[in-house]
């Protein structure tokens, strides 16, 4: 199992687009085959601007398939990051 954690800033602004990006994503993504969870976290009041997206795959295999889908380059790469502030992103996998 491979996890995919990624926090991502907008302007709170474009908080709202962001969050409707996020909510066609995540249901995208979890009909992909190597898609095991797919979580979208929005910040409290005091930043709206900020999700962290919390992804788990069946394997390297598994993300890479995603990030070649329509899905992911319509949305993601060419969707939300156009106007994300910050992006990071941590991949690993479960300790124990």
């Amino acid at each position: 199992m491979l996890i995919n954690a990624v926090m991502y800033q907008f302007p709170d602004d474009r908080a709202e687009d962001a969050a409707r990006l996020f909510a066609e994503l995540r249901a995208a993504s979890l009909a992909e085959d190597g898609c095991l969870g797919y979580e979208v976290m929005r910040g409290d009041a005091s930043e709206p601007g900020t999700f962290v997206l919390y992804e788990t795959w069946r394997d390297q295999k598994a993300l890479d398939e995603h990030y070649d889908t329509e899905h992911f380059q319509r949305i993601g790469v060419n969707g939300i990051r156009t106007f994300a502030t910050n992006r990071q992103a941590v991949k690993g996998t479960p300790v124990g």
